[in-house]
């Protein structure tokens, strides 16, 4: 098996970068929206690393993995979006270690 070509290294390299600013915002940020968007990034950076591999390994496995995991995102970002609509009708200001509270 052949060393890995510079330029994979490089897409495998941002997908890491993206990856952990995405962990770093689902674990400091306490607003739902922007940890929703922290876990969004953490998926276009799996799929990054999956289409990258995907060249490297000269077949289409990963461009089909990523289209699922696009497909599991839009659902967690509809649903979730729902959830955070309804929790802030409730509250105006909102903390997500406080959303267990606010069940009725």
């Amino acid at each position: 098996m052949s060393p890995m070509p510079v330029d994979v290294l490089n897409y495998v390299l941002l997908s890491a970068v993206m990856f952990f600013i995405g962990v770093g915002g689902v674990i400091l940020r306490r607003n739902p929206l922007i940890v929703l968007m922290a876990i969004e990034l953490m998926f276009n950076a799996a799929n990054l690393a999956l289409i990258a591999f995907s060249r490297v390994y000269e077949n289409n496995a990963g461009h089909i993995f990523a289209f699922l995991v696009i497909t599991v995102a839009a659902a967690e970002a509809a649903i979730g979006l729902a959830i955070v609509v309804v929790v802030f009708r409730r509250a105006k200001h909102v903390d997500v270690d406080d959303v267990a509270g606010l069940h009725g």
